[in-house]
């Protein structure tokens, strides 16, 4: 299996991660709402990390599988099923081969804000529909490829409020931000277009159900405008209605 660059700054990353965030918690909130009912649903959580959205879904009484490529993260999210036992399994392995995982043994797979993260996209959703159900769904987040693109940024105009700047949206390729603070200054992150995105999911045999463009409202819109603006997040549901490779 391929190194994971989340291995070199996982503490780090954990700690940032516990901390809360504006990003993290409206991501996990759109994914907990396409997801809806958990319950005695198999699930696995693809891309764990620590567990976040694992945990999660245990609580909410699902039977969850971990699957990540980073040993360090799911010794953290190891950690943490010791300390306060929910019933999940981790695994380590890598997102595009799903090579632990023999045929379909999921009703629903879940991944928070990883796919940004994986070199092949293709070769992940192609395992994805391998090992959940005929049926079954496919519900992921990730920042908003419209707007978060490589040459983008924030502007605020006294006369035309805030906004976003975005170039090269049709540059697809890795990155790295020039914040060296921050998870993509340090690991870096994959662009695609939205119509990359949405077509290689129907390559591999999924079906768009629906999907959230998260808006922040209340005493968070007041702190930070833009965001009321613009969404920073995407989150899909869709749903597995053939095996990757079958004719349309």
């Amino acid at each position: 299996m391929p190194e994971a660059l989340y291995d070199e700054i996982a503490a780090w990353y954990d700690a940032s991660v516990r901390g809360g965030s504006l990003l993290t918690d409206l991501a996990l909130h759109s994914l907990l709402e396409l997801i809806g009912d958990a319950a005695d649903r198999q699930i696995c959580d693809l891309a764990c990390g620590q567990g976040l959205v694992a945990r999660e879904l245990a609580r909410r009484g699902a039977r969850v599988t971990g699957i990540d490529l980073s040993a360090k993260l799911l010794e953290i999210a190891r950690r943490d099923e010791a300390n306060e036992p929910l019933g999940i399994s981790y695994q380590r392995d890598d997102a595009q081969a799903l090579a632990t995982i023999g045929g379909v043994q999921f009703d629903g797979v879940a991944c928070n804000l990883a796919l940004m993260d994986i070199p092949d996209l293709a070769a992940c959703l192609r395992s994805a529909a391998r090992v959940v159900r005929p049926g079954g769904w496919f519900v992921f987040s990730i920042t908003h490829p419209c707007f978060q693109t490589p040459s983008s940024g924030w502007r605020s105009d006294d006369a035309d409020g805030p906004g976003r700047i975005v170039r090269g949206y049709f540059v697809e390729g890795h990155w790295r931000s020039d914040n060296p603070d921050g998870v993509r200054g340090r690991v870096g992150a994959y662009h695609r277009t939205l119509g990359t995105y949405l077509n290689t999911l129907a390559d591999a045999g999924f079906a768009l159900e629906r999907l959230i463009e998260p808006q922040i409202t209340g005493v968070l819109a007041e702190r930070m405008p833009d965001h009321h603006e613009v969404p920073v997040l995407l989150a899909v549901r869709a749903r597995r209605v053939r095996a990757a490779g079958d004719a349309v």
